[in-house]
Parts: C-alpha cells; structure tokens; sequence
C-alpha cells in the first residue's frame, strides 16, 4: 500500500483533526486525488511521525484524522551546515535536493565574488520561497522527520564568522584531504563554491575564519558533484553511513 508523506506545521496529537493549510490541502484534493478514509502520514519535525486518514475532502477545506504516533529516527548524529555558493537554476535546486537526502540540518544560500546569479527586484524572495519548497518535498520523500533550515541568502565574507565545529571549504589546490581531520562535537560546517569557485581573497577569509581547505580527490568537481560529493564523505566518516543497522521504511510509508 503506497501512503505519502506530508509536513505540516501544526500541532499534531492523537485523536486531533488537522486542517490542512492551502498548499497541502491542493495537494491532497487535485495531486493525490484522495477521497474519505484514505490513509496519509504527517509529521512536524518534532520527532517521529503520525499514520492519520482523511476525514473530509471538499473544495474549501482538507480534514485529516489523527490516529497513531510512530517513533522513528532517521536522522544522522552529525550535524551538518552547508554554506552553499549560489549556482544556477536547475545546478542549485539539485544540490539542495540532494543534500536534504543525504542528511544535513543546515543550508545557506551564499553570494560569493563569482556567483552568476543575480538578484533584481523580488527575485531574491522569491527564490529563497522556492529553496525552502524544495527542501521541505526532499524532506517529505526521503523519510526524514525533521525538516532542514534554510534561511536568509547570505553574503559568503560575513557568514564564515560566525559559524562553529570543524569549519571546512573544499579547494581542488589543498594539501588536505576529509581522512587528515575530525570534527568538533559531531559538527561540521561545509562551505562550497558557486561554478567558478572562490576567488583568491575569499579564500584568505575562509582561512582567517579557520575554515580548513580540502580537496576531494585529484580531480577538479563540478560545484554540484563537490557539494554532494563532500556530504556523503562526511556521512560516512562520521555520520551515519558507515553504520551497520539500516531502518527499512515500512511499506505503510512509500513515498510519492
């Protein structure tokens, strides 16, 4: 039996109806098409999810039942924030897809010297609404039971200030690789280039902000390929790749 997976923002109790917001509500009237009693689950990024049915489906509201809580904790024990230097159209919204599947808490949109993309008008808005959405569906479809951030686009030279934990920017040029270092705290900072990478300056300031340069390999990634190349790295050193226990998604929670 395939059931999709939704986030929602309320709160969720057993027993309780949930009206679904406007969006979700769309979704499950014109998208999935479900009808009365038909099974979905949700959750909250609170912890586990809650196996509920539709208890009414009409053009001006989306009533869902909530019936069972499930205790499941898919997420890594390390925490990972991408700094992610802004690419263009479809080469961003894959990496952010991409990297909610392979497990990080945190990602930050980055303006950095050599970033192609420009912003004009509620453009900016705009696209940040769009990186969210995405977020929020790779969330949905990958099991996860917390939603990652994505907040405000930042520029590159003020956010390595302020971030904590092994702080690492990936260079094609460095001396070291993920296997020469270790993380602080199970906490790891990320922070990659837009196509043309970073420029020699934004380099002096990741360094002065004790980012440690890495290179993957002897070959020169793709920004796309180094970002998502970086996480399942570190998921596999130090997160949760490496670990023997694998939890299998019960067939009540196929995804769309």
């Amino acid at each position: 039996m395939r059931v999709s997976r939704l986030y929602t923002s309320a709160d969720l109790a057993l027993s309780k109806k949930i009206e679904l917001d406007d969006d979700n509500g769309h979704y499950v009237r014109t998208v999935l098409r479900l009808k009365k009693d038909a099974e979905i689950i949700l959750f909250n990024g609170t912890g586990g999810e809650y196996l509920c049915t539709v208890a009414e489906v009409s053009r001006k509201v989306v009533l869902v039942l909530v019936n069972t809580w499930q205790d499941r904790s898919v997420e890594s024990p390390l925490l990972v924030t991408l700094g992610l230097g802004i690419s263009r159209g479809d080469r961003m919204d894959m990496t952010v897809q991409k990297a909610v599947e392979l497990g990080v808490n945190i990602i930050v949109p980055l303006l950095t010297e050599r970033c192609v993309v420009q912003f004009k008008g509620e453009k900016k808005p705009q696209r940040l609404v769009h990186w969210q959405k995405i977020v929020q569906h790779a969330a949905e479809q990958s099991g996860r039971t917390s939603v990652p951030e994505l907040p405000e686009i930042e520029q590159m030279q003020q956010w390595v200030g302020k971030q904590k934990g092994l702080k690492i920017f990936l260079d094609p040029y460095a001396e070291k690789t993920l296997a020469d270092i270790k993380p602080i705290d199970k906490q790891v900072t990320l922070l990659t280039g837009p196509e043309g990478g970073f420029s020699d300056q934004e380099r002096n300031i990741a360094k002065a902000a004790g980012f440690i340069p890495v290179r993957m390999g002897s070959r020169i990634l793709r920004t796309e390929t180094a970002s998502l190349a970086a996480l399942a790295a570190v998921q596999m050193l130090w997160g949760d790749f490496g670990t023997q226990t694998l939890e299998v998604l019960p067939s009540c929670t196929d995804v769309v």
